[in-house]
């Protein structure tokens, strides 16, 4: 893969790569309305679509950083975007163009004082993945094989600029009107400065850790704060095949309900007893080990879980809230998806609406055991985000809706629905959780 000798840094630099690659996007809705005389109306869009794609994510590639990683976020979206930008957005996950070498070493002269050479028994200048916002390589140090990840330069003094840019096209995607619009942009901008922080993301890593070791069947690195900087990290180099790929090829279902077990389990454990959660569960945080154990990577994004959001968010999933009007309701207002000054008619809508989508999502939480490979299941999901995504009468409304936690909440709940079904993980424990303290 071609490596990049520099990213644009500057605000006019990355607004420059962006106009250009609105232009692109430009020339591909004339083709579009030329293939709409010849194909037809379903073989246009999907060109456009595939184009489209393809042109907006190799402009964000040669970016990096929050553009990128915003394309990465939307990727995990598979019930919202046409399937060409899933296909090509999931890629910013663990496959883009690297740092050549000689800016990996000027990285590390600037925070390190010295040439990667001095710092470790042997260093390896290519990179053995690259991602939204840092790159790995592989190290050695005192007979220890190490993985040590490089912050691209420039992203985090570039995050609030480039969130700007990215602003006007989320607003239409998600339908975002009124005056409170600005605290799902602040939340966002608030997490990728967190992610920046590579001290910060050490710190929690070795929390996670220690608080999630009783999990069966379930590893974390090690990291080494001694070799790592607030751009730079050190930690135990994991063997073991990424989760897109393994669940790729693998037809052993004991192995999947291990792994699927595992999964929920540190997801249930973090969100019902530490109160914060691994907030990134797409693939490329996530490898399968030689001997079939979870091996979770990158704590950089961390969501921690208010308590007057938590209580609220799980009594709604509760069949007794479901099935009560009164309760349903208080709920809707407590999480700000029904609003004081919403209209009759908004009222109803969202309350049927939610009512509809919570039926199916929050199954799972109605049973002892559950059936993650069931493709009807989430079948009714896609279908659900399908019909919203083109709902005439969802557009006239403000599509600004519910607390500011629900980003992440909900990212980190869908995410993690699209694993469990990746993995075909059958027969799962869901309250496992409760018999640990």
């Amino acid at each position: 893969m071609k490596t990049l000798d520099s990213i644009p840094t500057s605000k006019i630099q990355r607004a420059g790569k962006l106009v250009q690659t609105g232009a692109k996007v430009g020339v591909n809705y004339i083709k579009y309305y030329g293939d709409k005389l010849t194909k037809s109306p379903e073989e246009a869009k999907e060109r456009l679509n595939q184009n489209n794609a393809e042109d907006i994510y190799d402009g964000l590639k040669q970016l990096k950083g929050s553009a990128l990683k915003v394309a990465q976020m939307l990727s995990m979206e598979k019930s919202i975007l046409p399937q060409a930008y899933v296909e090509k957005f999931s890629l910013a996950q663990f496959s883009v163009p690297p740092l050549s070498p000689a800016l990996v070493i000027k990285t590390f002269r600037k925070y390190f004082g010295k040439h990667p050479d001095e710092i470790y028994d042997s260093f390896n200048s290519q990179s053995v993945n690259a991602a939204s916002i840092g790159q790995v390589h592989v190290a050695e140090k005192d007979g220890k094989k190490l993985a040590v990840k490089i912050q691209y330069p420039g992203v985090a003094e570039s995050i609030s600029s480039d969130l700007a840019m990215v602003k006007p096209v989320a607003i239409k995607m998600f339908n975002i009107r009124g005056k409170d619009s600005d605290k799902y942009f602040k939340e966002v901008e608030d997490k990728l400065i967190e992610e920046t922080n590579y001290i910060l993301e050490i710190d929690q890593s070795k929390a996670i850790a220690e608080a999630c070791q009783h999990i069966p069947n379930l590893k974390f690195p090690s990291y080494y704060k001694e070799l790592s900087s607030e751009r730079i990290i050190t930690m135990d180099y994991m063997k073991g095949e990424h989760l897109s790929e393994f669940v790729a090829h693998n037809k052993d279902e004991t192995i999947a309900k291990q792994l699927g077990q595992a999964l929920w389990d540190f997801y249930m454990y973090q969100m019902h007893h530490l109160k914060k959660v691994h907030a990134d569960p797409h693939p490329g945080n996530f490898l399968i080990s030689p001997e079939g154990a979870l091996i979770v990577l990158d704590f950089g994004c961390m969501k921690e879980v208010p308590e007057e959001f938590y209580k609220p968010y799980f009594e709604l999933a509760q069949k007794e809230s479901m099935s009560d009007p009164k309760i349903f309701s208080d709920k809707l207002y407590e999480l700000e998806i029904l609003k004081p000054e919403d209209s009759p008619e908004e009222i109803a809508f969202f309350t049927d609406m939610f009512h509809e989508m919570l039926s199916v999502f929050t199954q799972p939480f109605h049973t002892e055991v559950f059936d993650f490979s069931d493709a009807h299941f989430f079948g009714r999901i896609a279908k659900l985000g399908e019909k919203y995504s083109k709902s005439t009468e969802l557009r006239k409304m403000n599509g600004n809706r519910g607390s500011k936690h629900f980003i992440y909440i909900n990212r980190t709940f869908f995410g993690l629905y699209n694993l469990m079904f990746d993995l075909k993980a059958k027969d799962i424990k869901i309250n496992n959780f409760m018999h640990w303290v």
